[in-house]
């Protein structure tokens, strides 16, 4: 396997086309470029498991081109929602005390407490809300990943790519 190097508007766009969680580089250039992913026993399996399949999509370069914590707690949601279309409104049950943490609209967070600042999740019908603490948000994507059907260990390695 050879290395590139590309400038990170080029990597960004690539990253921005992620449909699952761990998807490579590569998967991703071979599908937006109409070419044959590659087949089991050449180099690796294009699924694997489920362990492969999500963290060889979600990888910490990925993670690290974003420049904030809330841009890395947004991508690795848009990763999850990208895994998990189906089962994502889960997340919907989310909550803190007094506080709803993810919903379909903004105006749904704006009316559930003050200074929620909410975003919407990248690719998806999702919004979030962003202004919590990082370990809150840490909470919040271990949740979010065993709401997934992400075993423990699996949602800490997820919460610990933010």
């Amino acid at each position: 396997m050879k290395r590139i190097e590309v400038e990170d508007d080029l990597y960004a766009y690539i990253a921005g086309h992620t449909q699952q969680i761990g998807e490579s580089a590569s998967d991703i250039l071979r599908r937006l470029l109409g070419l044959e992913p590659v087949i089991a026993g050449s180099q690796e399996s294009v699924q694997s498991s489920v362990e492969d399949n999500v963290f060889n999509r979600l990888n910490q370069q990925d993670v690290n081109v974003q420049k904030s914590v809330v841009a890395r707690f947004l991508h690795i949601l848009s990763m999850l929602y990208r895994s998990h279309p189906e089962q994502f409104d889960q997340v919907l049950a989310i909550r803190g005390r007094d506080r709803q943490y993810f919903a379909r609209s903004e105006e749904e967070l704006l009316t559930s407490g003050n200074s929620t600042n909410p975003k919407p999740i990248e690719g998806s019908p999702y919004w979030v809300v962003t202004n919590n603490n990082t370990t809150k948000k840490k909470s919040m994507l271990t949740q979010v990943a065993e709401q997934l059907g992400y075993s423990k260990p699996e949602a800490e390695k997820i919460r610990d790519f933010l």
